[in-house]
């Protein structure tokens, strides 16, 4: 070993003691008589001293290192005279006796600190360097960490850890699937996975009753700040269980979590049906560390001769809490925030409930006081609230107000990293019309699609919808939803043969194709297979959630940009003309060209 200790762990109760430790210089200090460096590793920060009296090639030496380079040291530890207690191991310091250079390092594109210089593109195109900071050390600590406390919690209710294939069949339900050619059967291809979703299921009919896996998957879709076309699951299924058992399992699991890596005793989590979130929030992962329901205003504002009102398919207002004394400036600024493009709300109307008790609005020609004073009693506003109503299209003005809110939650401070709320979103829709999400398959538009996947199983008590309704029939499924962020879903699955042909047959699939993409899975149903059903948690985004972080990015010690790119490795890359006529490449284009 090239060290007896680490740069972390020293204390007084150390000093005497001949030492060797070895890492990175973060930085050194040459005060003439003395010489000091801040050696570094993964544990911590320790200071080292070179005396101007003792070995005078040793201390030549230790002037002449710079940032980053890789060094071992021999001393003793000593008490310090000038104690640093922001560092752990402040109070003492390494009186160096031997000194030796392992590697010399280039001047970093940036500081290797808490608050660095470098941007992230540069930190990505760097990561190694990256790695070294704190910040992003401790990110993968606390990932490590969760997945520990994962396994452990598991292991203790049986549930086994079993490995999936990553080469696997593309099938065309979902997101767009990575492919990758096989060079031994010309013109086939592999795809990795989007989840191991029908392996777990036929491992529940080989009676693995309780599975797991913390697992990679891929999904070739548009990125933002929570995705990345590699990702990490906590996947799991169960047998012989209802909707109730999984979601008291997978409570349990996120409650553990809670409580050994955050030290939280997290309540019990309330369930909230599909309807009651899109009614009173706009979307199915409602953040709920603070109220603000959206409110039907149609009824209190109609028939005042005010067409936006009166034309419009829905009026819905918001409280938002202690905001009246909101400047004009500020409302101004907030009606151009809500007819940005991607909400493209027409426009902002808005009744402060002044602290006095009156209500001023901002079309006081169409409405008095009398009429406020129902909006006021609508959303039960108090003095010193700001209500705030937007109209248009029903699914439009929803969406707009979903962000609004969240927009509001922000500016008053009310979506605090430190504080956690917690609900299952259950009783989702079984179906959703596709008209063209750029996210799937150009093929699938026009036709019903799987709001989780093909496999879930509709409420018992909806089967009779399936012909007659089948926008109507709602999905056995759930979510698990932590400060407006979904962190997982899962649901009970088909386990009968003529009800998932049923389910293809609906999502468009004719009996052939079914059969050559799903025959493996139909045909097990055929030998007993049990009840089941299971879910899966994001890792990365159950990680960033419990680091206090927007972005998955800063918990993989390796991830791609916003294109997709990893530009450290410089991938995707351009292959060579051998290995395109190895895989057969242009011969398969060549051969699509001519039909």
């Amino acid at each position: 070993m090239l060290r007896t200790h680490t740069c972390g762990e020293l204390r007084l109760s150390d000093v005497n003691k001949t030492v060797t430790l070895s890492g990175w210089v973060q930085k050194s200090r040459d005060l003439g008589g003395m010489t000091f460096i801040d050696l570094r590793d993964r544990y911590g920060i320790t200071q080292l001293a070179f005396n101007e009296d003792g070995d005078k090639d040793l201390n030549s030496r230790a002037r002449n290192v710079s940032r980053e380079y890789v060094i071992q040291v021999t001393g003793t530890v000593i008490e310090r005279e000038s104690k640093n207690k922001n560092n752990p191991t402040g109070e003492i310091e390494i009186l160096v006796k031997d000194f030796k250079i392992l590697n010399e390092s280039q001047t970093p594109p940036f500081t290797i600190e808490d608050n660095t210089d470098g941007g992230d593109e540069l930190r990505m195109k760097y990561r190694y360097l990256d790695l070294r900071r704190n910040e992003v050390r401790k990110n993968l600590e606390l990932r490590h960490r969760m997945a520990i406390e994962t396994r452990n919690y598991l292991d203790k209710l049986n549930f086994l850890e079993v490995e999936t294939p990553v080469l696997i069949k593309s099938t065309p339900e979902g997101a767009r699937d990575f492919v990758v050619p096989s060079r031994m059967n010309e013109g086939q291809f592999y795809a990795l996975p989007q989840s191991p979703q029908t392996f777990k299921q036929l491992l529940m009919v080989g009676g693995f009753d309780r599975y797991y896996q913390i697992v990679k998957c891929f999904r070739d879709e548009d990125l933002r700040a929570d995705r990345q076309p590699e990702f990490t699951q906590i996947d799991c299924e169960m047998s012989f269980v209802e909707q109730q058992d999984i979601l008291d399992t997978f409570e349990g699991l996120v409650r553990h979590l809670f409580k050994t890596v955050k030290k939280i005793e997290m309540p019990g989590v309330p369930h909230m049906t599909y309807a009651n979130a899109m009614k009173y929030y706009g979307n199915d992962k409602p953040d709920t560390r603070f109220e603000m329901k959206f409110v039907d205003f149609k009824a209190v504002t109609g028939g005042k001769n005010f067409k936006v009102f009166d034309d419009a398919e829905a009026v819905i207002a918001i409280c938002a809490e202690g905001a009246s004394d909101y400047t004009r400036k500020q409302l101004d600024e907030l009606t151009e925030w809500v007819k940005r493009p991607q909400l493209g709300a027409t426009g902002l109307i808005y009744a402060r409930h002044n602290a006095d008790g009156t209500l001023k609005s901002s079309v006081d020609k169409f409405y008095n006081e009398e009429d406020l004073k129902k909006w006021s009693e609508a959303c039960a506003s108090k003095p010193g609230d700001l209500i705030l109503v937007l109209a248009g299209p029903e699914e439009k003005t929803r969406k707009a107000m979903s962000e609004l809110r969240l927009e509001m939650g922000n500016r008053l401070g009310l979506r605090d990293k430190t504080k956690f709320s917690a609900l299952w979103v259950i009783d989702f829709p079984l179906l959703e019309w596709n008209d063209g999400d750029p996210n799937l398959l150009a093929s699938l538009a026009g036709r019903w699609h799987a709001k989780h996947h093909p496999f879930t199983s509709p409420k018992p008590e909806d089967y009779s919808l399936l012909k007659t309704d089948p926008g109507a029939v709602r999905a056995n499924a759930y979510d698990l939803v932590i400060n407006g962020v979904e962190i997982g879903g899962g649901s009970i699955r088909i386990h009968d043969r003529q009800l998932q042909a049923q389910m293809f047959e609906l999502l468009g699939f004719t009996k052939e194709e079914a059969q050559k993409q799903f025959g493996f899975l139909m045909n097990a149903f055929e030998f007993g297979a049990p009840p089941h059903g299971g879910l899966a948690f994001g890792f990365d985004r159950l990680c960033s959630l419990f680091g206090g972080s927007d972005s998955i990015r800063d918990f993989i010690a390796f991830p791609k940009n916003n294109s997709g790119r990893d530009v450290m490795i410089d991938s995707p890359s351009e292959i060579s003309d051998e290995q395109l006529k190895e895989l057969h490449i242009a011969s398969l284009i060549n051969q699509t060209a001519a039909k």
